[in-house]
């Protein structure tokens, strides 16, 4: 499931495993899980692992902000 995907990378690369991600509707950027430079990691591991291309006028909170975000801008993109 895309959400279990993209929980697990950002439990892995930010928390690093914690026993304790983010819900899935936690802002990533306001509670600091991820600054920018972590947003441009989430990026690029999307575009490798679910063959999206992101756009930059996509890189924004409205898209990336959180667990749920990121799914429902990945289910848009594979259209």
């Amino acid at each position: 499931m895309i959400k279990d995907e993209i929980r697990q990378f950002i439990t892995e690369k930010f928390l690093f495993n914690s026993d304790d991600p983010p819900a899935d509707d936690v802002s990533l950027l306001e509670t600091n899980i991820v600054d920018s430079v972590g947003i441009l990691e989430i990026v690029a591991f999307l575009e490798s692992h679910f063959k999206i291309k992101v756009e930059d006028e996509e890189l924004t909170a409205g898209n990336l902000d959180s667990i749920n975000k990121i799914a429902s801008f990945i289910e848009r993109k594979q259209g």
